[in-house]
């Protein structure tokens, strides 16, 4: 059996005087990642990373080590680690429910980290229970605090089987706005027929959310170039790189609609696609 993942957080979930013992265990994971060490060539044993003086070139022992605030160039304002550790909040074993709303209102765009959200005893189970049926019920998400690993982060709680996912929100401050990016773009007069066709190939291309069909190509051709390099076999040949060949875009989404098995839409006919 399956040893049970490590919380990474206990404290307590708040909602009014309701309050219920919980625990945060991570849902996503990296184990199936392939991981490099970086080696020094010449003895191709493995080297490590170590803090350097700018002026002396000496390493710095972890216990000479202090964090530093650049006030102006070349010039530090020295933060102890106690005087961090004392700002931290009082609330920082409390997960505190501020308020709902519903989750298709929150843009992804804010998404950052899922955590699953269980109890953390048995007595903690009926009132936890309650919360998230409550959620569930009235098909809404909690917005609420947390401190996680020394910092404030705003989150979502959701309903999730029979324990709750809660998902860290990146503050507005840190997402860079849409028309930033946009901006300069011109607005395009789209051709009704080709905009048709390209409606009727993604008919033909619906299908179902499945993660467990996504490939992640590079990985899988580095594992293959390793174990290649491992039985001493020629090396795999690199995927060529894609041509941008779109001369005829009507011409392109043709062959795309006739590739899907599908007809192409007769002029005049709205309905057709």
């Amino acid at each position: 059996m399956a040893a049970a993942p490590r919380a990474v957080w206990k404290g307590y979930l708040k909602l009014g005087a309701v309050s219920c013992g919980v625990k945060l265990v991570g849902a996503t994971s990296e184990a199936g990642k392939i991981h490099f060490r970086i080696l020094n060539r010449k003895d191709k044993l493995p080297v490590k990373s170590a803090y350097v003086d700018e002026g002396s070139g000496d390493t710095v022992e972890a216990e000479d080590q202090v964090k530093g605030y650049e006030t102006d160039r070349g010039e530090f304002l020295l933060l102890e680690p106690d005087e961090i550790k004392a700002l931290k909040l009082q609330t920082e074993h409390t997960l505190d429910v501020d308020g709902f709303v519903d989750k298709a209102s929150v843009d992804p765009i804010y998404f950052e980290k899922p955590y699953y959200l269980v109890p953390a005893d048995a007595p903690s189970n009926e009132a936890f229970a309650v919360v998230r049926e409550a959620l569930a019920k009235k098909k809404v998400a909690a917005l609420a605090c947390i401190v996680l690993y020394q910092r404030t982060h705003h989150v979502l709680i959701e309903p999730e089987g029979e324990g709750m996912l809660m998902t860290t929100l990146r503050n507005h401050n840190e997402v860079v706005a849409a028309s930033s990016a946009f901006d300069g773009l011109k607005k395009v007069k789209v051709d009704k027929e080709m905009s048709e066709i390209a409606t009727m190939i993604m008919d033909k291309m619906q299908t179902t959310f499945d993660p467990s069909k996504f490939e992640d190509r590079y990985e899988d051709a580095l594992a293959a170039m390793i174990e290649a390099k491992k039985k001493g076999k020629k090396l795999p040949k690199a995927a060529p790189r894609p041509k941008e060949n779109v001369v005829n875009l009507m011409d392109v989404l043709k062959k795309s609609l006739a590739k899907e098995g599908a007809a192409m839409p007769k002029k005049g006919n709205k309905s057709a696609a």
